[in-house]
């Protein structure tokens, strides 16, 4: 597995190696281990897969709040998306913040995101899954929704109309200025 660096050092991209042959290709997509080598040493005790019917989605940003926050082991299993990781820890050299990338069942790449980050995607195709590893369980009344849209983070998903459930709409999710407040 090949760890590549990223924009924020402290969220990693792995690209797993693939093994192909006249039938198709295989390749290990977690292994404790290994991650364990790039400082990858979470505990995940859930996972969670999740499919996009429509290309234009976007889900997130999402996070939990303290103590409840999330470290994510994401991959996209069929399809494409672009991936967004927020630093919300206001302690970090890096708060406020944010990196995208593209995951995609070609390219077979995981993302390491770890506590205190919000998280979101687009979907850039049509019928696109995607799975993620999490080393704590959803609670409820710890769960937020970052505005995707937010100006002062200026993230250019590159689409004006996204497809939003409601809590990642404008009036349900938090904007950047009441996130700080809240922090």
């Amino acid at each position: 597995m090949k760890c590549i660096e990223c924009r924020i050092p402290d969220v990693k991209l792995f690209e797993p190696e693939r093994f192909e042959d006249e039938r198709g290709w295989v390749m290990e997509c977690y292994h404790a281990d290994e991650l364990c080598f790039f400082g990858v040493r979470e505990n995940f005790i859930q996972e969670n897969h999740a499919y996009t019917r429509l290309a234009g989605t976007i889900r997130g940003l999402h996070f939990q709040m303290p103590p409840c926050a999330q470290t994510k082991l994401v991959r996209c299993t069929a399809g494409s998306s672009l991936h967004a990781a927020v630093d919300i820890r206001p302690d970090s050299d890096t708060f406020g913040q944010w990196m995208l990338e593209e995951l995609s069942a070609v390219n077979g790449h995981l993302l390491y995101i770890p506590k205190g980050f919000a998280h979101g995607y687009l979907t850039k195709t049509d019928h696109t899954e995607v799975q993620w590893r999490l080393d704590m369980p959803f609670i409820p009344q710890a769960a937020k929704s970052l505005y995707y849209a937010d100006s002062t983070l200026n993230i250019p998903w590159g689409i004006e109309n996204p497809i939003l459930s409601e809590k990642d709409c404008r009036k349900k999710a938090i904007s950047w200025q009441r996130l700080k407040r809240i922090l």
